[in-house]
């Protein structure tokens, strides 16, 4: 009897291990959420001022049809990591490629470094960038990750000692899709074989006329969203050793859109609404709705001055207020960003933006997420 019981027993222990071994299987995949990583490695010699202003002028557009997106019942998070490459001012010992930018979430310094690219005769290696982008850069090991380069250039693929073949062959391996983005003539980019490079990555050829003046749709939505964006800027509390360069940061950016077109500042606000745009680690709404905060732990000095005073029940207090304006504002914003969106469609043309950054980059992320099982 005493055998029979001792079985059972081991036999109970094991089954609850496995349990609890599959239960905390399932608790890494809740926790490792998927995640859509695109690097960006544009041209930024002298003749590619277009394509920079395109990629300026239209990042919170792309950043807001990837909000969509969707896995499953779960959403995904998004990463973009930014180079440049066949820049003068580059050092030669690396080929003229530099990482402006690993694998990052933070929309604000996406948005500060593309900012800061400038242009410059240079020369233009492909497969090098390719080459150092696989390299330098975190891809991880999660295989439902959408792993995404788009490289943009104008010069032939061929050029540099690195032939991009070799660097392709490595970007499947690693299961990276490579997409390239010939800026000019379509039958000029097949024979520079930018069209070769994007067969041999499993993704899509296009090209995009990077001269063309951007055309934004102006709504009778847009002031009222840009007004509500003042209003959602005020519920930010920043706090900790960098919260208040993030605070600004996040302000400059603001401006650099204001400083572009109305269309992008209305953008860049609906951005700030959606789910990628999170500063739980300089913002303290953001904060609590991620987690509980111990608010004798925040270092008041580090807090806006008006608040420094504060007790911790009234400081609690203060950021609960301000979270629930956060709420209404963004409920109000994507309220008339649904009404603007209908508006832009109806207006412009099937064919308007076919030949822009946007539009090549969002269709061919599309085309690839369904292979993956992501879906809109």
């Amino acid at each position: 009897m005493m055998k029979v019981n001792l079985f059972k027993l081991t036999t109970i222990f094991l089954l609850t291990l496995s349990l609890n071994s599959k239960s905390e299987d399932l608790g890494g995949l809740k926790k490792e959420n998927h995640t859509i990583k695109v690097a960006l490695l544009l041209d930024t010699s002298n003749s590619m001022d277009g394509l920079i202003n395109q990629a300026k002028a239209q990042l919170w557009e792309i950043i807001n049809e990837l909000s969509y997106a969707s896995y499953g019942i779960k959403k995904p998070n998004l990463e973009i990591a930014i180079y440049e490459y066949g820049n003068d001012l580059l050092e030669s010992s690396d080929n003229f490629v530099r990482q402006v930018l690993p694998f990052n979430n933070d929309l604000d310094e996406i948005s500060e470094k593309l900012f800061s690219l400038t242009t410059n005769g240079g020369k233009e290696y492909c497969g090098q960038v390719i080459n150092t982008s696989l390299n330098e850069l975190d891809w991880g090991e999660n295989k439902n990750d959408l792993k995404l380069i788009f490289i943009a250039g104008n010069e032939p693929f061929t050029q540099g000692k690195l032939h991009y073949k070799e660097a392709i062959s490595d970007a499947i391996e690693n299961d990276v899709i490579v997409n390239t983005i010939f800026c000019g003539n379509y039958n000029q980019g097949i024979s520079g074989m930018w069209q070769d490079g994007a067969n041999l990555g499993r993704g899509d050829y296009m090209t995009i006329n990077q001269n063309k003046k951007v055309i934004h749709i102006i709504t009778p939505y847009d002031t009222d969203i840009i007004i509500l964006n003042k209003q959602l800027n005020k519920t930010y509390i920043y706090f900790g050793d960098k919260g208040l360069n993030k605070y600004q940061k996040q302000a400059v950016q603001d401006e650099n859109a204001d400083n572009y077109s109305s269309s992008v500042s209305v953008g860049r606000a609906i951005s700030k609404t959606k789910r990628f745009y999170k500063n739980s680690t300089w913002d303290l709404v953001d904060k609590s709705q991620d987690e509980e905060i111990d608010y004798a732990s925040i270092q008041r000095s580090n807090l806006p001055v008006e608040l420094q005073q504060l007790s911790n029940s009234e400081l609690e207090e203060h950021v609960n207020l301000l979270s629930k304006k956060r709420i209404s504002i963004k409920k109000k914003i994507n309220q008339l960003d649904k009404k603007r969106r209908a508006y832009i469609t109806n207006k412009k043309s099937a064919s308007a933006k076919k030949d822009e950054l946007e539009s090549v980059i969002i269709k061919a992320i599309k085309k690839q997420a369904i292979r993956k099982n992501y879906s809109w």
